[in-house]
């Protein structure tokens, strides 16, 4: 399977809820419908959250991995 390129990235290391959420937003609102914004967060709650979020706005998380701690989402605007 070939990996999914990115549009733009957003590092949330080290950030708490809400703050992955609210500039993962920020960022999507940015961006145009078919792009994929690469988000990075360690925050264990950002799984939780981020399917909640795609699921009200319509944004799709494409891809959801974890490795080391730090949670690696696909999130493609819709």
């Amino acid at each position: 399977m070939s990996e999914i390129q990115s549009n733009a990235e957003l590092n949330c290391e080290g950030m708490n809820c809400p703050l992955p959420i609210l500039k993962t937003k920020k960022t999507i609102d940015s961006m145009e419908s078919g792009q994929v914004l690469k988000m990075t967060a360690t925050d264990p709650g950002s799984v939780n959250d981020m399917d909640s979020w795609s699921k009200r706005t319509g944004n799709e998380v494409v891809s959801h991995s974890e490795s080391g701690g730090v949670h690696t989402f696909m999130i493609m605007k819709k």
